[in-house]
């Protein structure tokens, strides 16, 4: 339920009167709202409260089940695949990024670093917000199966086997690679013209 708060969708609907997913990319998150609107407060408000679901989706049974890693594991799936198939938007909803990165934070801050510190170089490399997140979102799922005993050991509560984390891991991790597919045709439709005037 947390996940499937529409947050860009409400905000844009009530400030400026839009619909968020008939208006730029489609997408109901920060990124598309800052596009939409050139508004970075927005932005960063959305950005923010869509941070905060994942984190209440995860704090929430984490207080509930102290100790228990699957039930917070759930919890941040559920509430990213929320997020990105918006049940009160006709399926349509954001990348998924801010809502596991609040989640991960608390339960996989490990995941979150590496994410992060690769997005950063990524970003470095073509200054392209898209590019970045789905080169560091492929490369994050690549080094986690890569160093499952590193993974597992900052994972908070600790899982019951490392399988289960890379199930998670990987299942987040490939529904904000799904909504990432849109943009990754473009930007190789992009570089494939770059190449023809070339």
């Amino acid at each position: 339920m947390l996940g499937s708060i529409p947050t860009a969708f409400i905000i844009l609907k009530k400030i400026k009167g839009k619909d968020i997913t008939r208006e730029g990319s489609g997408s109901a998150g920060a990124y598309n709202s800052y596009d939409i609107t050139k508004s970075k407060l927005i932005a960063v408000v959305v950005l923010v409260i869509d941070f905060g679901k994942g984190f209440l989706s995860v704090l929430i049974p984490f207080l509930i089940f102290p100790g228990e890693f699957i039930y917070p594991a759930l919890a941040l799936l559920f509430a990213v695949f929320a997020h990105c198939f918006n049940p009160w938007t006709s399926f349509k909803g954001g990348r998924g990024l801010a809502t596991a990165a609040g989640g991960a934070s608390l339960l996989f801050p490990y995941l979150l670093v590496v994410w992060g510190a690769l997005w950063v170089i990524f970003y470095v490399m073509r200054k392209d917000i898209l590019f970045a997140n789905i080169t560091a979102t492929v490369f994050s799922l690549l080094l986690v199966y890569n160093t499952p005993d590193i993974a597992v050991k900052y994972v908070n509560p600790q899982p019951e086997s490392i399988s289960l984390v890379m199930l998670i891991s990987t299942s987040v991790l490939m529904i904000i690679f799904i909504k990432h597919l849109d943009p990754l045709k473009e930007i190789f439709n992009s570089n494939k013209e770059r190449m023809l005037k070339k």
